[in-house]
């Protein structure tokens, strides 16, 4: 039989089929779809979206006012210069001088003592650097439990004259919620070097008063 040649639309055909993917033929390259990327789940376990970090506190004005009105700028001279003073329980060290300041002296350099001298602004700033940390420290000691900022302050102005947050009967009464006794707390610590002095007594008095509010 006699070769006869593809007629146009038979040709047309084929061609048609190749491109549509017939079997044993191969889509074009810009044919193929590209699976999505499944989600990247490990990287989002690492991603911190909620901080655990209880948020700073600060003592609020009752409770700097407060401070500064038993604490006191003595010593002030009559170059407008404030001038450390001696400890009145022990009538030596610590040395004090501003707003209650003791130990480093953040001006001259070493230890406040006998012949410190500051400005009264020197000596504002060292209190405001001051109470940031003792406000840090109470922060801490108390943790998450529930505290209004009037009783925020009075633990303040309580540190910031003893020290004693970390360890004191009254910090664990007022975590476990004991606020009553925690506010009579206060009283106990009315003494400095071995005796009761009277500042003291009032100032616990009114720390006590400020942490009932």
């Amino acid at each position: 039989m006699p070769h006869q040649a593809p007629s146009p639309l038979l040709a047309f055909l084929r061609r048609l089929l190749d491109q549509s993917g017939a079997p044993g033929t191969r889509p074009p390259a810009a044919a193929v779809a590209t699976a999505p990327e499944a989600p990247d789940f490990l990287s989002l376990d690492s991603v911190s979206c909620v901080s655990n970090t209880p948020p700073s506190r600060s003592i609020g004005p009752a409770g700097v006012a407060l401070i500064k009105r038993f604490e006191g700028c003595a010593r002030l001279r009559a170059d407008g210069m404030v001038e450390a003073y001696p400890d009145p329980g022990t009538g030596g060290a610590p040395w004090t001088i501003g707003w209650g300041a003791t130990g480093r002296d953040s001006f001259g350099g070493g230890m406040i003592a006998p012949g410190t001298c500051w400005t009264q602004a020197q000596c504002d700033a060292r209190l405001e650097q001051d109470l940031k940390r003792y406000a840090a420290e109470v922060a801490a000691a108390i943790g998450t439990a529930p505290t209004t900022q009037a009783q925020f302050d009075a633990l303040v102005s309580f540190h910031y004259n003893t020290g004693a947050i970390a360890r004191a009967t009254l910090t664990q009464r007022h975590i476990a919620g004991d606020h009553q006794g925690a506010a009579r707390e206060f009283a106990r610590w009315n003494r400095a070097g071995g005796r009761v002095l009277k500042g003291l007594v009032r100032r616990r008095a009114a720390e006590a008063e400020l942490y009932r509010q």
